[in-house]
């Protein structure tokens, strides 16, 4: 069993859930929807698991915002 932490944003009609210990998105029309997709597109993802799977580790998260000069 491994522990993902992921971050859910609204774009256009949909909610994108993007896992960050790898590299594996989904969406849905509601916010659980997208984290339920998520979760089984992670599980999909470690089923094809090689070698070459890179899981990253995650400690205490944050996240932020804040405007640019761009």
């Amino acid at each position: 069993m491994k522990n993902i932490k992921y971050v859910v944003y609204k774009e256009g009609n949909y909610y994108v859930s993007q896992c960050l210990n790898v590299d594996v998105s989904s969406f849905g029309e509601t916010i659980d929807e997208a984290i339920s997709s998520l979760k089984e597109a992670v599980s999909l993802y470690f089923e094809n698991e090689d070698d070459n799977v890179q899981y990253q580790v995650i400690g205490e998260t944050l996240i932020g915002e804040d405007e640019i000069n761009a």
